[in-house]
């Protein structure tokens, strides 16, 4: 399978804007109105794997579409970057880095299908939790901080 990030073609419009390292299009397919996607013009699946001036152009757009959709398509914006390489790849799950703008609004539809069943997911965060993790990730400040700071 190509990519069709990679192959996007250029003359269907779907592209907004278009820098150095990335571009701005809309999403095809969409969850709603307005779902735009920032896509690293390097075919790399991870942000680690870009460089300096790759993340930075990559985060401004980010900065800057979020603004607009919020200045004058929603109130809300959730931006979001999925690593699943244990998904195989369709057309809905790619390996080509990309950030979702997704704008959102009070009880959308998104929300009333998906989001409302997250309330019964989320657990309590607990010591025996953050110091697995800190150990799987070596993350020492991290645990340094967490032991001086018991609201966790």
């Amino acid at each position: 399978m190509t990519c069709p990030f990679c192959d996007i073609n250029k003359e269907k419009t779907r592209i907004i804007k278009q820098g150095e390292y990335c571009y701005v299009c809309f999403s095809n397919p969409r969850l709603m109105e307005g779902h735009l996607l920032i896509i690293s013009k390097r075919h790399v699946e991870k942000i680690s794997e870009l460089n300096k001036n790759e993340k930075e152009e990559l985060i401004n757009f980010v900065v800057e579409y979020q603004e607009k959709i919020l200045n004058g398509l929603a109130r809300g914006c959730d931006i979001r970057q999925n690593y699943r390489p244990f998904q195989g790849k369709s057309k809905l799950k790619l390996d080509h880095l990309h950030i979702h703008l997704q704008p959102r609004h009070f009880e959308d539809e998104l929300y009333k299908k998906c989001q409302i069943f997250e309330k019964s997911i989320f657990k309590e965060l607990t010591r025996e939790e953050i110091d697995k993790i800190n150990a799987k990730i070596n993350c020492s400040t991290l645990s340094k901080y967490a032991q001086k700071n018991q609201n966790f």
